[in-house]
């Protein structure tokens, strides 16, 4: 498949320590720098996200529950127009955050048969343990149902182009995914506080990374939307106006967008309003490659209006929580009465049996 639909003939998908160490060596100074200092930040947040076990004793039981990380990810990085070591270290930090133990990460080949070294870089900056040179549905598959060279995973995330897309959701019957996350969309809220050139530059910047990328500006001002629209006349997108700018936040919550950037007077109450967003920026100083890169906050997110049902990639995407429960006898004989008579109601003769037996 992989000399299919990448056009490269490969005898070797595991990359080796060799190939990192030598890509790491290729890559400028100051992009090692910058990738380190992306995932100093991106370590901060997702460190506040990390939940603890907790119990509490009511009588003589006790209650509670552990947080397991999973065993195995893998994460799936594009390779489309571009390459993203920015979504290695978005993938594969919060995992590590999480205490995952083997985090693999599979994106398609260069036409020479090697990766990007700056993914590779990024790769090892972030602690990934397996690196396969393979992409696409493919891809996905491998990592669902493992082959002879790749080792199946207990969970698959990252985002990718529509057919990655579906496949992952194809092989979510017998893996773990992160969620839908296809093709990238923005949504602008802005009135005439905004700066047109700035909107005008979020909106070219979104659609950078994919021709099927959506962007969306609603807004209540039709002097700001034609000179947005003068700004952006190459950009396949819409301009949405609307009377006013809780329509604009209602119109939003439909769409659910992956991102989301207010900038209004007073974004800060406008977000009060806000339900469904991937991640939202507030401000004519914070566009979403901030997001993108080094603000700390992650940028796998749901897209194609998954975010009414679903967050941003985080720590809790890597754990498990389990419930806990102890009873002595004195515990077990305060709560027999009700779990007996809800048994017997239900037809489960034995699971009231293993009740009463041990009160005798």
């Amino acid at each position: 498949y992989t000399k299919k639909f990448d056009g490269v003939d490969m005898s070797q998908f595991r990359v080796t320590e060799a190939e990192i160490t030598g890509a790491k060596k290729s890559v400028r100074a100051d992009v090692l720098k910058a990738l380190a200092n992306a995932k100093k930040n991106i370590d901060a947040f997702h460190e506040k996200q990390k939940k603890s076990g907790w119990s509490y004793m009511k009588g003589t039981a006790k209650l509670g529950q552990i947080v397991r990380p999973i065993d195995s990810v893998g994460c799936y990085i594009p390779g489309g127009k571009a390459s993203y070591p920015s979504t290695v270290l978005m993938a594969a930090v919060p995992a590590k955050v999480a205490g995952v133990e083997r985090i693999v990460v599979v994106t398609p080949p260069q036409k020479d048969g090697t990766v990007n070294s700056a993914v590779l870089a990024a790769c090892d900056i972030a602690g990934v343990d397996e690196i396969y040179k393979i992409g696409g549905a493919h891809a996905i598959a491998a990592l669902a149902f493992g082959t002879k060279s790749v080792a199946k995973v207990d969970k698959i995330i990252g985002p990718g182009n529509v057919y990655v897309t579906a496949a992952k959701s194809l092989v979510s019957g017998e893996v773990a995914i992160d969620m839908p996350a296809g093709p990238s969309e923005v949504l602008i809220i802005a009135d005439d506080s905004a700066n047109p050139e700035f909107v005008a530059l979020d909106l070219a910047a979104q659609k950078e990374h994919d021709a099927d990328a959506s962007c969306v500006l609603v807004t209540t001002s039709k002097d700001l939307a034609n000179k947005v629209l003068r700004k952006t006349q190459k950009i396949d997108g819409a301009i949405i106006m609307t009377d006013s700018i809780e329509d604009a936040v209602n119109f939003s919550n439909e769409y659910a967008p992956e991102h989301l950037q207010i900038m209004t007077k007073q974004s800060g109450e406008v977000i009060k309003g806000i339900k469904n967003a991937g991640s939202v920026f507030l401000g004519n100083y914070t566009p979403v490659a901030c997001g993108d890169y080094a603000s700390g906050t992650n940028h796998i997110l749901p897209t194609g209006g998954f975010a009414r049902a679903y967050s941003g990639l985080g720590v809790s995407d890597f754990v498990k929580v389990i419930s806990v429960q102890e009873f002595d006898k004195t515990a077990l004989k305060s709560i027999s009465r009700t779990i007996i008579t809800l048994a017997e109601v239900e037809g489960l003769k034995e699971h009231a049996k293993s009740i009463k037996r041990r009160l005798k």
